[in-house]
C-alpha cells in the first residue's frame, strides 16, 4: 500500500473514531469493528445491531493464524476481498469452491444450492479452519448443520450474509453454536463485510505477533 493510501486510511479511521465515540468493544474488537466501518461506511455496525463477538473468535482465530489454518469462503466475491500479501506473509491458504466443476454438477443432480455443497467439499479445511460467509446463507446454515452433526469443528465462523431470505435467521442460529463466531444481527452484511473481518484478524496477528 502506497504512503498515499496509508494516510487516507488513517484519516478515514480517526473520521471514524470520533465519529462512533464511546463505544463498548475491546481494542482488538474494534480494529475490527473499525475496518468493517470503513469497507461499508455504514456506522449502523457499531450500533445496537452491530458487529457481534461470540465465544472469543479473535483468540481462537489468532491461534488458527499461527498453526496456518485453512481459509474457506462462501463466494468468490469474499474470497477476492481477502488482502494476498497477508496470506502470503502468514503462510495462509484461501480457498472458494463455489465455482468447482463437481459442485456444479452436483448442485443440479442432488437439487442443492452450489453454496451449501461448496461447504461439504470443504469440510477437512473447515475442521480447526476460518470460515468466511458473507453473502449465501444456504453456505452457513450447511456448516452451522455440520458443526451440529459433529461433522466438522471450525476454529472460528464468520458469517455475515446479506439478504432478506435465511440471512437474518442463520445469523441467530449461528450465534446459538458453542464455537467461536464473529457476526450481526440483521439483513445488512454482505462481501465486504466478512473480508474486512479476516483481513482485520489477519492485521492483528502480523502488528501482534507475540498474541
Amino acid at each position: 500500500m502506497s504512503n498515499r493510501a496509508l494516510t487516507i486510511e488513517q484519516k478515514s479511521f480517526e473520521i471514524i473514531d470520533t465519529e462512533v465515540g464511546q463505544h463498548g468493544y475491546s481494542q482488538l474488537e474494534w480494529n475490527i469493528v473499525r475496518r468493517v466501518i470503513h469497507s461499508t461506511a455504514d456506522f449502523d455496525f457499531a450500533g445496537s445491531n452491530g458487529i457481534i463477538f461470540h465465544n472469543e473468535p479473535i483468540r481462537s482465530a489468532l491461534t488458527a493464524i499461527k498453526k496456518k489454518c485453512a481459509i474457506v469462503t462462501d463466494v468468490d466475491m469474499v474470497l477476492s476481498g481477502i488482502n494476498k500479501n497477508s496470506t502470503k506473509k502468514l503462510g495462509l491458504r484461501a480457498s472458494c469452491h463455489i465455482s468447482d466443476p463437481s459442485v456444479v454438477e452436483d448442485s443440479i443432480r442432488l437439487n442443492k444450492t452450489r453454496a451449501q455443497l461448496a461447504m461439504q467439499y470443504a469440510s477437512s479445511d473447515i475442521h480447526g479452519g476460518i470460515v468466511i460467509v458473507g453473502n449465501a446463507p444456504t453456505s452457513l446454515l450447511e456448516v452451522i448443520r455440520m458443526v451440529r452433526e459433529n461433522a466438522s469443528l471450525p476454529a472460528l465462523i464468520v458469517g455475515t450474509p446479506v439478504g432478506f431470505v435465511s440471512a437474518s435467521e442463520s445469523k441467530q442460529d449461528l450465534l446459538e453454536l458453542d464455537v467461536p463466531a464473529i457476526s450481526n444481527i440483521g439483513r445488512k452484511g454482505g462481501s465486504s463485510v466478512a473480508s474486512s473481518i479476516i483481513n482485520a484478524l489477519m492485521l492483528i496477528h502480523i502488528n501482534n505477533s507475540q498474541l
